[in-house]
């Protein structure tokens, strides 16, 4: 049983990725990821926010200027940014899978700079977060797209694969997808999970949520990731609500070419990636499915006989079945 695929560019055991998340913030965490089966490990994210305190901390000491707290507030971060390079650095001493770095932001000022730093501390690949929305009535759909391409094409100049964490929030999805394919990128990652605010009625702010996904969040997912395999040359990773061995499956199936986990760790803890590895290959086995790549985008639009299950066509089938 063959359980290896290829996501940008590099062979991983499995499928199996630990998505963006807390728990990589320790070594021995990541130790464990390895030790349990995950395939690769995409760091916890280095926010613009840490490199632009580091910024300012270094113009304060250089200019006697006044301090980052009085400029950006009192915030502080447990990683910043020459703490993050050193982490990669144990990191690829400590494990032998792929560390993929991840990178937030949505600006271009210093993003190259960094990503050269990355690529240099020995980082596998890197992950674009860019968590932006576009809130002014003056941003069109076009303008945030060619912002996204810009970073994109500058980030590329290093020469690790990148990879970027799309929202599903684009006007037309499979024409920004293709317009990324055109800039070369390596892997596209979907979806990020936009953390909602919310509001507190007694102190009258807005407060941030999180809230944990559940298996029920990977079927957006599961449809691009379908409607994109053979439509873009570049890989494919779902990621959001993958809970169990069958979501993985699934991901799979519709052409994802690794399926990423943090939710389903965070709650069962991360020994149970290697529940998840073992039960998916024990499917395969009952389904006589003698490799991943032989799975990979069997599910896919351009694969099944209905591909309209994946379009607007299918909504009628589903309200006239309830």
């Amino acid at each position: 049983m063959d359980l290896s695929t290829k996501y940008l560019g590099l062979r991983l055991k499995n499928p199996i990725v630990v998505a963006a998340c807390p728990l990589s913030r320790r070594i021995d965490n990541i130790k464990r990821m390895e030790d349990a089966g995950a395939g690769a490990v995409v760091l916890f994210s280095l926010f613009e926010e840490q490199i632009i305190q580091e910024l300012l901390e270094e113009s304060y000491h250089l200019h006697k200027s006044p301090t980052p707290s009085e400029i950006a507030g009192p915030d502080t971060w447990s990683h910043g940014p020459e703490e993050y390079l050193e982490h990669i650095r144990k990191a690829k001493k400590a494990v032998a899978i792929p560390i993929i770095a991840s990178l937030n932001g949505s600006t271009i000022n210093g993003w190259l700079q960094y990503a050269r730093k990355i690529e240099e501390a020995g980082a596998d690949g890197i992950e674009l977060n860019m968590y932006y929305i576009g809130a002014s009535p003056k941003d069109t759909s076009q303008s945030l797209e060619d912002k996204y391409i810009e970073i994109v094409k500058t980030v590329k100049s290093v020469k690790i694969p990148v990879s970027i964490k799309l929202s599903p929030y684009f006007t037309s999805l499979s024409h920004f997808a293709k317009r990324l394919d055109d800039a070369h990128i390596d892997g596209l990652v979907m979806f990020n999970r936009f953390y909602q605010p919310d509001f507190d009625l007694e102190s009258l702010l807005a407060v941030p949520h999180v809230v944990l996904s559940h298996s029920i969040e990977m079927r957006l997912a599961l449809r691009w990731v379908a409607i994109l395999h053979g439509q873009v040359r570049t890989d494919l990773a779902g990621t959001g609500g993958i809970h169990t061995s069958e979501d993985a499956l699934k991901m799979l199936m519709a052409g994802a070419n690794v399926t990423m986990m943090c939710s389903a760790l965070l709650r069962n803890g991360i020994n149970f990636i290697s529940d998840v590895v073992r039960e998916m290959e024990l499917w395969m086995e009952q389904h006589q499915y003698e490799s991943v790549r032989k799975l990979i985008g069997t599910m896919s639009q351009k694969s099944i006989d209905d591909s309209s299950a994946m379009e607007r066509a299918n909504y009628i089938k589903i309200l006239t079945s309830y």
